[in-house]
């Protein structure tokens, strides 16, 4: 018989009572979902150029994509906490399913309008159900096991989720994007205004057979989730000795570590989603099709994938997860000085254009590791306090949605280089959290008084 201690009325059990047969099977479950949302995620980056192409946007417009998606998660995620809390995180995940299909079939009636403010609508809709499944998913992984290896288990959750982000954008380019498009997309300016909408209104319909298929899959994954194993997890109780820890603390204000680890995955998320967001438009600006371009958000979701399984290997045998935070984060700082300050051409991978944009790809590994080093030291101790800490790092996802619309805001007033500039103060925080703000336990430091002889 498994190991399990059921609480009372919500048949949640606690986590140090399962089994490992236990905890396997629901990191194999939360694996799968976490490749669904990394599918669903990393297809923005091909949905940037689409709509600009189809939608005839400007930079600014066609980053409104990641806004509408990103910023879903600011204004649901607190819902998200009270939602879990009223039906429990199995439940909380089938409903965020739910949602994400709706917001998945929206694109129906967008493409057939070829309207963008629907498209935008839909996008919003994914997002909030993505915010509800991120909610519940992730103190799982942080809990379910030793705090020592939470960022190893993240890891391996980032290796699912980069790994679909990875096919996302291939398989959807090769089912939206045609080789006869290159040409037909040279003729556009000088297409009719009838012409020209016809051109358009054909392309923008090809999204509607792959995202029936996908709102299809996300209904029935909602049903399979509702009947696995899956066990519900307790995070309302508290050990005695935490609950003696914890006794004055009223609200989440009262742990520093986690308001500042907020603002760092407010800068991290704005920084990973730049990495790969924008880096089809900046291969455009250096002369690369787009054919070719769309590669190269798979490159650094790689090198993303490379990171985490540098961290399963060596974390924390062979190096701490808080080290490895320092490394990365300081590994960030070097490559934006790097994008912006280096100027050749060279062929890598059969491309030939210039080095500046492998440094982009290279932030994908100094981005890997961040968000497991982040979850785990913001989260210690919390305790009761835990699923809404969960949730308001949750709603700090909305730096996904701003900073690409800065960067928009940025090439269009410079240049698409340039305004890479925003990365260099999102990493230099983001070293100050790892080598000294995890640390801080008060705001206001307390000093102990020498006992001086009289």
């Amino acid at each position: 018989m498994p190991n399990i201690k059921n609480n009372n009325r919500s048949g949640s059990v606690q986590v140090n009572s399962l089994s490992s047969r236990e905890t396997l099977i629901s990191m194999f479950i939360l694996g799968g979902l976490f490749f669904v949302f990394g599918f669903i995620t990393w297809i923005n980056a091909i949905l940037i150029p689409y709509f600009k192409i189809a939608c005839e946007l400007s930079n600014f417009q066609s980053y409104l994509v990641a806004f509408a998606f990103y910023i879903s998660y600011f204004i649901m995620s607190l819902p998200s906490s009270y939602l879990l809390k009223w039906v429990g995180f199995k439940k909380g995940i089938m409903y965020g399913l739910w949602v994400m299909a709706i917001g998945v079939f929206i694109f129906i009636p967008a493409a057939l309008s070829r309207t963008y403010e629907i498209f935008l609508l839909g996008l919003f809709t994914i997002g909030s159900g993505l915010a509800i499944l991120q909610t519940a998913a992730n103190p799982y992984i942080t809990i379910l096991g030793p705090s020592e290896k939470a960022a190893k288990r993240i890891s391996f959750m980032g290796i699912c989720n980069k790994g679909a982000g990875i096919l996302a954008p291939l398989i959807f380019a090769s089912v939206i994007f045609k080789v006869a498009d290159s040409e037909m997309l040279k003729q556009l300016p000088l297409m009719s205004a009838i012409e020209r909408s016809a051109a358009l209104d054909e392309l923008i319909r090809r999204v509607i057979l792959p995202y029936s298929i996908l709102g299809t899959v996300l209904v029935i994954l909602g049903v399979l989730i509702r009947f696995s194993p899956l066990p519900e997890i307790d995070t309302e109780q508290e050990d005695e000795e935490l609950s003696t820890l914890n006794a004055d603390k009223k609200s989440l204000f009262d742990f520093p570590y986690l308001i500042l680890g907020i603002l760092a995955i407010f800068f991290h998320v704005g920084t990973q989603v730049i990495a790969i967001d924008t880096i089809i438009a900046y291969a455009n600006t250096l002369g690369m099709p787009i054919m070719e371009a769309k590669v190269f958000p798979s490159y650094t979701l790689f090198t993303t994938i490379i990171g985490y399984s540098l961290g399963i290997i060596l974390i924390p045998k062979y190096i701490s997860q808080i080290n490895v935070l320092r490394i990365c984060t300081l590994l960030g700082v070097v490559l934006t000085l790097l994008i912006i300050y280096t100027h050749s051409n060279y062929t890598i991978l059969g491309h030939t254009t210039d080095i500046s944009i492998w440094f982009i790809v290279l932030l994908g590994l100094a981005n890997s590791l961040v968000w497991a080093g982040i979850w785990p030291v913001a989260l210690k101790n919390l305790g009761r306090f835990t699923k809404i800490g969960a949730s308001t790092l949750i709603m700090a996802l909305c730096g996904s949605a701003i900073f690409p619309l800065i960067y928009g805001y940025l090439a269009d007033l410079y240049n698409v280089r340039t305004a890479y500039w925003i990365l260099f103060p999102c990493y230099l925080y983001l070293v100050f959290y790892a080598f000294y703000g995890h640390l801080i336990k008060r705001w206001i430091p307390t000093f102990k008084k020498k006992n001086i002889p009289a």
